[in-house]
């Protein structure tokens, strides 16, 4: 299993999709070999990540569809992770969104794969940082990651993306403020995506005076409009993407706040291997029917009755 593992990180560096393909399929689900998998990873190739989130029906599919348009012409080779919401009804991935990228499917300088979010809060799955350094091994420009939508920890698209682009539609105007906490946490460029429909003016004005107060003179955020069905604004935007990646030289406070986390979260897991759940509900079971019973005594007794190693 070593070796095969060894064999299919090699493959991944040399840029075999379809090795990448089952790499992701491996830790997505953990099966065997995942972690051995991960502690091959090293960002050989260190392709940058940029994350698209937004509202639904912001039109973020679209956009990411216009931007593989615009940086093709410049053979530039592009991952897409987006990540679907999970469906109630058979627990896959709604891939609707995915039909109009159908064209790059078979394209050789595009990699696509959707990913169900499983339940996960923050618009992402719950491998997403596992399987986003899987991608990175690849030899890839760009990496774009499309979440399902601004939720309740946002700071893991801002953790994870070197840049972040919060698309919204001119029918989020009145939405504006009761975002602002978090979407000018998380914005590096905001895109007023329609821009041809009504109000959309309005809200693009309104992104720029909070751009403007976020400056605080260390300059503004951008605000672009766009009108991604039509490929308008598209050069723009990638644009002052490459801008603002080109001026990110240091680990940025949100990456090191998700690397932390997640780090914590290993640990936490490396320390319960031992830990049979059946186990604890059983002797809980007996435990909890005597009259001196303490739940955290019990706690205590069991933890060290397990033996995990520190």
């Amino acid at each position: 299993m070593q070796s095969n593992i060894k064999q299919l990180h090699e493959q991944v560096k040399a840029g075999d999709f379809l090795a990448l393909a089952r790499s992701i399929t491996i830790v997505e689900n953990e099966l065997d070999g995942y972690r051995s998998l991960l502690l091959h990873l090293h960002e050989s190739h260190h392709a940058r990540v940029v994350g698209v989130t937004g509202p639904p029906g912001a039109g973020k599919s679209t956009i990411v569809n216009a931007l593989l348009h615009h940086w093709l012409k410049e053979n530039k080779k592009i991952a897409v992770i987006a990540v679907d919401p999970s469906s109630p009804f058979n627990y896959g991935a709604l891939l609707g969104d995915r039909i109009r990228m159908s064209e790059y499917y078979t394209n050789p300088n595009i990699f696509i794969r959707s990913l169900a979010t499983r339940g996960a809060l923050g618009g992402l799955s719950a491998k997403i940082i596992e399987i986003t350094d899987v991608v990175k091994e690849a030899p890839f420009d760009l990496i774009l990651v499309e979440t399902v939508g601004v939720g309740q920890s946002e700071v893991e698209i801002a953790g994870l993306a070197d840049c972040t682009i919060v698309a919204l539609v001119p029918e989020a105007g009145d939405e504006v403020q009761t975002l602002k906490a978090g979407i000018m946490e998380i914005a590096n460029i905001f895109v007023v995506n329609k821009a041809d429909r009504d109000d959309a003016e309005g809200l693009y004005r309104n992104l720029r005076i909070l751009a403007h107060e976020k400056g605080n003179g260390t300059g503004e955020i951008p605000v672009i409009k766009t009108i991604a069905t039509e490929n308008k604004g598209i050069d723009e935007l990638a644009e002052e993407i490459i801008i603002f990646l080109g001026t990110q030289k240091d680990l940025p406070e949100k990456r090191l706040h998700l690397m932390t986390e997640k780090s914590w979260q290993l640990i936490q897991a490396q320390r319960m291997k031992n830990i049979d759940h059946n186990k604890l509900k059983q002797e809980l079971a007996v435990a909890i029917k005597k009259d001196d019973f303490n739940l955290y005594a019990f706690t205590n007794d069991f933890l060290m009755n397990s033996q995990i190693k520190e």
